[in-house]
């Protein structure tokens, strides 16, 4: 009986050991290898920073709270310029991410990279992510389709230029601090009481070719360049050396004499200037809302972009500018998945609303809007549906949908740079703007001799 009864005690000693070893070998692969147990990460690289940067950390970290299976990780790699450059460099070494967020006078170059860009269209309809141009406001997906209406690349976040004052000041100046003006003569007959009454400058903009040349033109229904403005063909011509952008640039640098217009410099330079209490009125993104509501110690009023009474049709609309999110090729599959449900969660109308909210950006999705219109917060917030109302103001023209561009970036550059020798006193307005054409338009010959689609 003993010796029986040490059989089977180590037949089952055995027995219980073998099956413990298998049955953990087989949960050891299930643990490592099973996706239900693995997190996929997405790349994001992108341009937003200070107040703008928390609220993308923040969309990725609900988005990554919402489900298990991705995490979206943001990384800010500089400016726009910088941050696409890293991309291109990045795709040669194949360390790219999924994700790059590219602005919107770079459409036609990042068209251009067929073999690196993934169409989020073709994204969304291989991974059966529902996704409606429709859903999206027409000012803008239509800078951001081909010509079949397909979107290239995910609408994020669009902004247009609008009036930003200082009501304290024109309290101060004697201005009315509910009435922003209208009109460009408005404009300088408000900027000369400022100083008058101490200010340090009257009024600066930010992004000067953007502002004062793009929408400026666009505005004023004036063309920015022929063939629709590059969205009719490569061998656009640029042409905005016309008789109305040259007085308007001679009237600045007039103003610029006096401080009644101050030049602040290149890109977003000129907002610490209004945050400081230096200058009383600034023209620049509807997007820098969220900076100037966290920095600022005074009341700040809202109002639309500023024209000139005397040229036919004006006011017409503002143009967007602003930044897409561009898929790139060559990532794993599943990498793919992620962000196509990460684009389907940015498109939900309360993703979308809380974004325009919170920062100023322009609501992509028709939803959106109208969810924020119900939930009062136009109401509460006056001023803040003025970039909609702008872009919207009439159906947009060939000379006010957008730009299309090749290496528009470049374009840019060598006009901020013929402004600034305008603003100098180095050249006439006339001379600059004529320099800026021919220098532009040597880079657009360039761009298109050099494009695929040629």
């Amino acid at each position: 009986m003993k010796s029986a009864f040490n059989f089977v005690r180590e037949f089952s000693h055995r027995f219980f050991w073998q099956g413990f070893l298998q049955l953990a070998a087989v949960a050891a692969v299930i643990g490592f290898s099973s996706p239900a147990f693995a997190v996929t990460d997405v790349v994001w690289w992108h341009a937003m920073s200070g107040e703008l940067g928390r609220h993308v950390d923040k969309l990725a970290a609900d988005f990554n709270a919402s489900q298990s299976e991705y995490r979206i990780v943001p990384s800010y790699k500089g400016n726009y310029t910088e941050t696409v450059t890293a991309a291109i460099f990045a795709f040669r070494s194949r360390s790219q991410p999924a994700i790059v967020q590219v602005n919107e006078i770079a459409t036609a170059t990042m068209m251009a990279a067929k073999g690196a860009i993934y169409p989020v269209y073709q994204l969304m309809r291989d991974e059966q992510e529902t996704f409606s141009p429709s859903a999206y406001l027409p000012a803008v997906t239509g800078y951001y389709a081909d010509v079949d209406g397909n979107l290239l690349s995910f609408p994020f976040n669009a902004s247009t230029p609008i009036l930003y004052y200082n009501k304290n000041m024109f309290r101060d100046a004697g201005l009315d601090p509910e009435l922003a003006p209208k009109t460009w003569p408005e404009i300088g007959l408000a900027a000369k009481k400022l100083r008058e009454s101490g200010a340090e400058c009257g009024f600066t903009t930010s992004w000067p070719s953007w502002v004062n040349v793009e929408n400026f033109s666009a505005f004023h229904n004036l063309p920015i360049a022929t063939r629709a403005n590059g969205f009719g063909g490569l061998d656009a011509v640029l042409n905005f050396n016309n008789e109305v952008v040259m007085r308007h640039i001679a009237q600045l640098v007039e103003w610029q004499a006096t401080k009644v217009f101050d030049y602040s410099g290149r890109a977003q330079s000129a907002e610490p200037r209004f945050q400081k209490g230096e200058c009383g009125i600034f023209i620049g993104s509807s997007a820098t809302r969220a900076d100037i509501k966290a920095n600022s110690k005074f009341e700040v009023g809202y109002g639309m972009m500023p024209y000139w009474p005397d040229v036919f049709g004006a006011p017409q609309n503002t143009i967007i500018g602003g930044a897409t999110l561009w898929v790139l090729r060559d990532r794993p599959a599943a990498e793919y998945k992620g962000v196509a449900k990460f684009f389907a969660y940015l498109s939900k109308p309360e993703v979308q609303a809380a974004w325009h909210q919170n920062t100023g950006y322009l609501p992509i999705t028709r939803a959106a809007f109208d969810l924020t219109r119900a939930q009062g917060f136009y109401d509460r917030n006056p001023g803040t549906a003025i970039s909609i109302e702008q872009i919207t103001l009439k159906p947009p023209t060939e000379n006010s949908r957008g730009l299309r561009l090749g290496s528009f970036v470049l374009v840019r550059d060598v006009i901020d740079d013929e402004l600034e020798q305008a603003f100098s006193g180095k050249k006439s307005a006339q001379a600059a703007l004529d320099s800026a054409v021919e220098r532009g338009n040597r880079l657009l010959r360039q761009f298109e001799r050099a494009s695929p689609d040629r």
